[in-house]
Protein backbone atom coordinates (compact mmCIF):
# COMPACT_ATOMS: atom_id res chain seq x y z
CA UNK A 1 0.00 0.00 0.00
CA UNK A 2 1.37 3.30 -1.11
CA UNK A 3 2.32 5.60 1.82
CA UNK A 4 2.25 5.43 5.31
CA UNK A 5 -1.16 5.17 7.24
CA UNK A 6 -1.93 8.64 8.88
CA UNK A 7 -2.01 8.31 13.04
CA UNK A 8 -5.27 6.80 14.33
CA UNK A 9 -6.40 5.59 10.93
CA UNK A 10 -7.47 2.61 12.26
CA UNK A 11 -9.41 1.10 13.71
CA UNK A 12 -10.35 4.06 15.32
CA UNK A 13 -11.32 5.89 12.19
CA UNK A 14 -12.65 3.16 10.33
CA UNK A 15 -15.05 2.21 13.36
CA UNK A 16 -16.48 6.01 13.32
CA UNK A 17 -17.78 5.67 9.62
CA UNK A 18 -19.79 2.75 10.43
CA UNK A 19 -21.40 2.18 6.76
CA UNK A 20 -22.09 5.66 5.67
CA UNK A 21 -22.29 5.44 2.04
CA UNK A 22 -19.35 6.85 0.05
CA UNK A 23 -18.66 6.57 -3.81
CA UNK A 24 -15.00 7.21 -4.90
CA UNK A 25 -14.87 8.61 -8.00
CA UNK A 26 -11.57 7.81 -10.24
CA UNK A 27 -11.44 8.94 -13.98
CA UNK A 28 -8.70 6.82 -15.53
CA UNK A 29 -6.64 7.02 -19.02
CA UNK A 30 -4.25 5.00 -19.54
CA UNK A 31 -4.09 2.88 -16.03
CA UNK A 32 -4.56 0.10 -16.90
CA UNK A 33 -1.22 -1.28 -14.82
CA UNK A 34 -2.25 0.83 -11.53
CA UNK A 35 -6.13 0.43 -11.29
CA UNK A 36 -6.36 -3.04 -10.37
CA UNK A 37 -4.04 -2.92 -7.65
CA UNK A 38 -5.60 0.73 -6.29
CA UNK A 39 -8.79 -0.78 -6.48
CA UNK A 40 -8.17 -3.90 -5.07
CA UNK A 41 -7.05 -2.02 -1.96
CA UNK A 42 -10.11 0.22 -1.86
CA UNK A 43 -12.36 -2.58 -1.67
CA UNK A 44 -10.52 -4.23 0.79
CA UNK A 45 -10.69 -1.36 3.61
CA UNK A 46 -13.66 -2.53 6.45
CA UNK A 47 -15.89 -0.09 4.87
CA UNK A 48 -19.45 -1.96 3.73
CA UNK A 49 -20.62 1.40 2.20
CA UNK A 50 -17.63 2.73 0.09
CA UNK A 51 -18.27 1.71 -3.78
CA UNK A 52 -15.94 2.75 -6.81
CA UNK A 53 -16.75 4.39 -9.76
CA UNK A 54 -14.47 4.54 -12.63
CA UNK A 55 -14.85 7.18 -15.17
CA UNK A 56 -12.81 6.07 -18.17
CA UNK A 57 -12.09 8.02 -21.08
CA UNK A 58 -12.10 5.81 -23.41
CA UNK A 59 -8.27 4.66 -22.72
CA UNK A 60 -6.68 3.36 -25.64
CA UNK A 61 -4.41 0.68 -23.28
CA UNK A 62 -7.66 -1.06 -22.26
CA UNK A 63 -8.06 0.12 -18.87
CA UNK A 64 -12.02 0.33 -19.63
CA UNK A 65 -11.56 -3.12 -20.27
CA UNK A 66 -10.22 -4.00 -16.74
CA UNK A 67 -12.53 -1.80 -14.98
CA UNK A 68 -15.41 -4.10 -16.72
CA UNK A 69 -13.63 -6.91 -15.10
CA UNK A 70 -13.35 -4.97 -12.02
CA UNK A 71 -17.02 -4.14 -12.06
CA UNK A 72 -17.99 -8.24 -12.95
CA UNK A 73 -15.55 -9.45 -10.06
CA UNK A 74 -17.33 -6.88 -7.41
CA UNK A 75 -21.18 -6.51 -8.20
CA UNK A 76 -22.41 -4.07 -6.48
CA UNK A 77 -19.74 -2.48 -5.37
CA UNK A 78 -17.70 -1.06 -8.63
CA UNK A 79 -19.23 0.70 -11.63
CA UNK A 80 -17.71 1.78 -14.75
CA UNK A 81 -19.31 4.99 -16.71
CA UNK A 82 -17.43 5.23 -20.33
CA UNK A 83 -16.58 8.30 -22.16
CA UNK A 84 -16.03 8.37 -25.80
CA UNK A 85 -14.44 11.37 -25.84
CA UNK A 86 -11.27 12.72 -24.30
CA UNK A 87 -12.18 16.38 -22.70
CA UNK A 88 -10.13 16.94 -19.71
CA UNK A 89 -10.30 15.64 -16.11
CA UNK A 90 -12.48 18.29 -14.47
CA UNK A 91 -15.21 16.83 -17.33
CA UNK A 92 -14.60 13.62 -16.32
CA UNK A 93 -15.22 14.64 -12.70
CA UNK A 94 -18.46 16.36 -13.51
CA UNK A 95 -19.39 13.00 -15.13
CA UNK A 96 -18.87 11.11 -12.04
CA UNK A 97 -19.82 13.09 -9.68
CA UNK A 98 -23.08 13.68 -10.77
CA UNK A 99 -23.55 9.99 -11.13
CA UNK A 100 -22.72 8.89 -7.98
CA UNK A 101 -24.96 11.69 -6.37
CA UNK A 102 -27.96 10.66 -8.69
CA UNK A 103 -27.27 6.60 -7.40
CA UNK A 104 -27.34 7.47 -3.91
CA UNK A 105 -24.06 8.75 -2.49
CA UNK A 106 -24.06 10.81 0.67
CA UNK A 107 -20.24 11.75 0.47
CA UNK A 108 -18.26 11.53 -2.82
CA UNK A 109 -14.80 11.28 -2.86
CA UNK A 110 -12.61 12.78 -5.58
CA UNK A 111 -9.09 10.28 -6.10
CA UNK A 112 -6.53 9.47 -8.52
CA UNK A 113 -5.61 6.21 -10.15
CA UNK A 114 -2.12 6.20 -9.95
CA UNK A 115 -1.48 5.51 -6.47
CA UNK A 116 -0.60 8.86 -5.55
CA UNK A 117 -3.55 9.21 -3.30
CA UNK A 118 -3.14 6.29 -0.55
CA UNK A 119 -6.01 4.22 0.31
CA UNK A 120 -4.61 4.35 3.96
CA UNK A 121 -6.32 8.11 4.09
CA UNK A 122 -9.52 6.97 3.13
CA UNK A 123 -11.23 6.11 6.15
CA UNK A 124 -9.61 9.21 8.03
CA UNK A 125 -11.11 11.31 5.66
CA UNK A 126 -14.40 10.02 6.05
CA UNK A 127 -14.35 9.92 9.55
CA UNK A 128 -13.39 13.99 9.93
CA UNK A 129 -15.93 14.76 7.66
CA UNK A 130 -18.62 13.12 9.61
CA UNK A 131 -16.59 14.69 13.21
CA UNK A 132 -16.61 17.98 11.67
CA UNK A 133 -19.61 18.35 9.93
CA UNK A 134 -17.53 20.25 7.39
CA UNK A 135 -18.72 20.33 3.37
CA UNK A 136 -15.92 19.12 2.30
CA UNK A 137 -12.15 17.88 3.57
CA UNK A 138 -8.82 18.13 1.43
CA UNK A 139 -5.85 15.61 1.87
CA UNK A 140 -3.12 18.49 1.88
CA UNK A 141 0.12 18.19 0.95
CA UNK A 142 0.78 21.72 3.12
CA UNK A 143 -0.69 21.82 6.46
CA UNK A 144 1.48 20.92 9.33
CA UNK A 145 2.24 16.99 8.89
CA UNK A 146 1.51 17.13 5.02
CA UNK A 147 4.53 15.60 2.97
CA UNK A 148 5.44 15.38 -0.56
CA UNK A 149 6.80 11.79 -2.37
CA UNK A 150 10.69 12.06 -1.34
CA UNK A 151 10.57 11.00 -5.27
CA UNK A 152 9.86 14.65 -6.16
CA UNK A 153 12.52 16.75 -7.65
CA UNK A 154 13.38 19.97 -6.33
CA UNK A 155 11.72 21.81 -9.68
CA UNK A 156 8.61 20.43 -9.07
CA UNK A 157 8.01 20.79 -5.30
CA UNK A 158 8.81 24.81 -5.85
CA UNK A 159 6.25 24.95 -8.81
CA UNK A 160 3.36 22.93 -6.29
CA UNK A 161 3.98 25.37 -3.85
CA UNK A 162 4.31 27.97 -5.43
CA UNK A 163 0.72 27.29 -7.48
CA UNK A 164 -0.73 27.10 -4.06
CA UNK A 165 0.33 30.15 -3.34
CA UNK A 166 -0.48 32.26 -6.51
CA UNK A 167 -4.12 30.89 -5.89
CA UNK A 168 -3.99 31.90 -2.51
CA UNK A 169 -3.06 35.00 -2.80
CA UNK A 170 -5.71 35.66 -5.66
CA UNK A 171 -8.88 33.92 -4.85
CA UNK A 172 -8.31 34.24 -1.06
CA UNK A 173 -9.79 30.77 -0.37
CA UNK A 174 -7.51 30.32 2.90
CA UNK A 175 -6.70 26.76 2.34
CA UNK A 176 -3.23 25.74 2.26
CA UNK A 177 -3.64 22.83 -0.64
CA UNK A 178 -6.17 24.83 -3.53
CA UNK A 179 -5.11 22.20 -6.05
CA UNK A 180 -5.53 18.79 -3.97
CA UNK A 181 -7.17 16.25 -6.04
CA UNK A 182 -7.63 13.78 -3.01
CA UNK A 183 -11.23 15.58 -1.31
CA UNK A 184 -14.17 14.40 -0.01
CA UNK A 185 -17.80 16.30 -0.57
CA UNK A 186 -20.45 15.76 1.24
CA UNK A 187 -23.07 15.06 -1.49
CA UNK A 188 -25.57 18.35 -0.34
CA UNK A 189 -22.57 20.23 -1.30
CA UNK A 190 -22.39 18.72 -4.77
CA UNK A 191 -25.77 19.34 -5.75
CA UNK A 192 -25.66 22.93 -4.74
CA UNK A 193 -22.13 23.68 -6.61
CA UNK A 194 -24.39 22.65 -9.66
CA UNK A 195 -21.43 20.71 -11.58
CA UNK A 196 -23.16 21.57 -14.28
CA UNK A 197 -21.60 25.53 -14.85
CA UNK A 198 -18.12 25.00 -14.05
CA UNK A 199 -16.04 25.78 -16.41
CA UNK A 200 -12.74 24.20 -16.15
CA UNK A 201 -11.74 21.38 -18.68
CA UNK A 202 -8.60 20.11 -16.87
CA UNK A 203 -6.95 19.91 -13.18
CA UNK A 204 -8.01 23.50 -12.72
CA UNK A 205 -11.63 22.21 -11.54
CA UNK A 206 -9.86 21.51 -8.07
CA UNK A 207 -9.36 25.01 -7.66
CA UNK A 208 -12.15 25.78 -9.25
CA UNK A 209 -14.90 23.66 -7.52
CA UNK A 210 -13.28 24.75 -4.25
CA UNK A 211 -13.51 28.31 -4.64
CA UNK A 212 -17.24 28.08 -5.19
CA UNK A 213 -17.55 26.43 -2.25
CA UNK A 214 -15.74 28.64 -0.04
CA UNK A 215 -17.30 31.85 -1.72
CA UNK A 216 -20.62 30.14 -0.66
CA UNK A 217 -19.33 29.83 3.00
CA UNK A 218 -19.31 26.17 2.95
CA UNK A 219 -17.18 24.48 5.85
CA UNK A 220 -14.01 22.83 5.13
CA UNK A 221 -11.53 21.10 6.70
CA UNK A 222 -7.89 19.88 5.73
CA UNK A 223 -6.07 16.98 6.95
CA UNK A 224 -2.16 15.87 6.11
CA UNK A 225 -1.36 13.37 4.10
CA UNK A 226 1.55 12.18 2.11
CA UNK A 227 1.59 12.77 -1.36
CA UNK A 228 3.26 9.78 -3.05
CA UNK A 229 5.01 9.81 -6.75
CA UNK A 230 2.65 7.70 -9.57
CA UNK A 231 2.94 3.90 -9.48
CA UNK A 232 3.27 3.29 -13.06
CA UNK A 233 2.61 5.75 -16.24
CA UNK A 234 3.46 9.23 -17.48
CA UNK A 235 2.15 12.54 -15.80
CA UNK A 236 -1.03 14.37 -17.84
CA UNK A 237 0.04 17.98 -17.47
CA UNK A 238 0.84 19.48 -20.40
CA UNK A 239 1.05 22.86 -21.58
CA UNK A 240 -1.85 23.65 -22.09
CA UNK A 241 -3.21 22.35 -18.85
CA UNK A 242 -0.43 24.59 -17.20
CA UNK A 243 -1.49 27.20 -19.28
CA UNK A 244 -5.18 27.28 -18.11
CA UNK A 245 -3.83 26.83 -14.57
CA UNK A 246 -2.11 30.52 -14.69
CA UNK A 247 -5.42 32.15 -16.25
CA UNK A 248 -8.15 30.81 -14.24
CA UNK A 249 -7.71 32.56 -10.92
CA UNK A 250 -7.85 35.78 -12.99
CA UNK A 251 -10.85 34.61 -14.93
CA UNK A 252 -12.43 33.05 -11.94
CA UNK A 253 -12.11 36.64 -9.61
CA UNK A 254 -12.87 38.71 -12.68
CA UNK A 255 -16.17 36.93 -12.96
CA UNK A 256 -17.36 37.36 -9.75
CA UNK A 257 -16.48 41.29 -10.28
CA UNK A 258 -18.56 41.47 -13.29
CA UNK A 259 -21.38 39.71 -11.54
CA UNK A 260 -21.02 42.18 -8.52
CA UNK A 261 -20.58 39.21 -5.98
CA UNK A 262 -16.94 40.11 -4.87
CA UNK A 263 -16.35 40.50 -1.25
CA UNK A 264 -19.79 39.04 -0.66
CA UNK A 265 -20.88 35.64 0.70
CA UNK A 266 -23.52 33.62 -1.83
CA UNK A 267 -26.02 31.09 -0.32
CA UNK A 268 -24.21 29.93 2.34
CA UNK A 269 -23.24 25.67 2.01
CA UNK A 270 -23.87 24.00 4.80
CA UNK A 271 -24.43 20.15 4.43
CA UNK A 272 -27.51 18.78 6.43
CA UNK A 273 -27.09 16.72 9.64
CA UNK A 274 -26.37 13.40 9.54
CA UNK A 275 -28.27 11.08 11.32
CA UNK A 276 -26.54 8.48 13.68
CA UNK A 277 -23.42 6.44 12.15
CA UNK A 278 -25.11 3.71 10.01
CA UNK A 279 -28.61 3.98 10.16
CA UNK A 280 -29.06 6.43 7.08
CA UNK A 281 -27.14 3.92 4.50
CA UNK A 282 -28.68 4.21 1.12
CA UNK A 283 -27.13 1.30 -1.33
CA UNK A 284 -30.30 -1.25 -2.27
Amino acid sequence: MAGAAPEGSAPAWIEACGDVAVTVVMPTYNEAESLPVIAEELLALPLPGLRLLVVDDNSPDGTGRIAEELAESHPGRVEVLHRTVKDGLGRAYVAGMTRAVERGAEYVLQMDADGSHAVAYVPQLIGSALATGAGFVVGSRYVPGGRLASEWAPHRRLLSRWANRYVGAVLRTGLRDATAGFVLWHADVVRALRLEEVRSNGYCFQVELKYAAVRAGCPAVEIPIRFEERRQGASKMSAGVQLEAAVLPWRLLLGDLAAGRAGRVGAVIRPAARRRAGTDRRWP
